[in-house]
């Protein structure tokens, strides 16, 4: 969603381009060419929990530091940084908190125009090679959650809410977790079968046993942040031939090739050769077990689907998305890509 001014006023740069997660905020300005002028970053975007103005001054922070790196500066009525903000934000889920934002972040008159997208398509443009008609492809993200977003050159798009269970979602790292530990607990207690979940789950944090890591996340002697260490060791027990382990690892796959499948179906992509781009921090390890049997089933559901693994900095998206904007050329591009390897 976008906000826009009638007349642009003059601006240092050509893009401001923001990439906000959950953790980490990355910012860069970028000139016409597609020069980046300088960078930023600062702390986690999180308007659910701290309200859109406070979530919005971390970006202020990110924003202030890749100012001050290119040699800009406050800005001030009529002299914007950039022409363009191209900000991919963790937590705008939905058009109306992309429109939300939007309004929050032309408000601090950081640019001309501004336009705000799910932090997904940041992973998906990132991905996407400079083909002639525009970005097309379809990229899933698992890292904390997971979110699948499809773009068309005509601008097109694919998404769903990804709001967790309410929204129909299963997986990404913290689902994971949290279904280690409860079959981990079942296991234990005798309510459910065997796994090796049982004794690698707590001996991970140095407990002696299940109900004993239960007890200290209860109590907040292990910070429940802490609990998305347990995916590297879900997916060592899987790898042993855990079977609960293997099928958790299975049922991820699954639920990453059905988000693929059902975004190249509502774009038309199914039928012809189309990028289905692998992101986030749980896909972009390359766990064998998890990618090989994504591209297994994909290949079953969407045979014409080419699929990779995206670990380019998604902040390098937000800004292809802003030159997108601009008609910049290939150039630009080319050289924006090469800044971030």
């Amino acid at each position: 969603m976008g906000v826009s001014r009638p007349v642009p006023p003059p601006a240092a740069a050509a893009v401001l381009a923001v990439d906000a997660g959950n953790s980490k905020t990355d910012v860069a300005l970028i000139g016409a060419d597609g020069r980046v002028l300088g960078t930023g970053r600062a702390g986690g975007f999180q308007p659910p929990r701290v309200g859109v103005e406070a979530a919005v001054d971390v970006l202020a922070q990110a924003v202030a530091e890749a100012a001050a790196a290119a040699g800009l500066p406050e800005p001030v009525p009529g002299a914007p940084y950039a022409v363009r903000v191209s900000a991919c934000l963790a937590n705008a889920d939905l058009p109306v908190e992309e429109a939300l934002l939007a309004q929050a972040i032309d408000a601090r008159g950081w640019g001309t125009a501004t336009e705000v997208r799910n932090d997904t398509f940041a992973i998906l443009r990132a991905g996407l090679g400079e083909d002639a008609g525009g970005p097309r492809g379809v990229a899933v993200v698992c890292g904390a959650g997971i979110n699948c977003v499809g773009m068309l050159p005509d601008g097109r798009t694919a998404r769903f809410p990804a709001l967790g269970q309410i929204s129909g979602d299963w997986g990404g790292g913290g689902g994971l977790a949290a279904e280690a530990m409860w079959w981990a607990a079942r296991a234990e207690d005798g309510r459910g079968g065997p796994t090796e979940l049982a004794t690698a789950l707590p001996g991970h944090f140095a407990r002696e046993s299940m109900y004993a890591l239960i007890e200290a996340l209860h109590l907040g002697l292990v910070e429940p942040v802490r609990m998305h260490e347990l995916v590297p060791v879900l997916f060592a027990v899987a790898a042993a031939g855990d079977p609960v382990a293997a099928a958790l690892v299975e049922r991820q796959a699954e639920e990453v090739v059905a988000l693929a499948a059902v975004a190249l179906e509502r774009l038309g992509l199914l039928a012809e050769e189309a990028p289905v781009l692998l992101g986030g921090s749980v896909l972009a390890a390359r766990h064998p077990q998890l990618n090989g049997r994504v591209e297994a089933l994909l290949a079953e559901r969407a045979p014409y689907a080419r699929v990779s693994v995206v670990t380019a900095r998604p902040v390098l998206g937000a800004g292809l998305l802003g030159l997108d904007a601009l008609g910049a050329g290939p150039g630009a591009h080319e050289k924006l890509r090469a800044h971030f390897g």
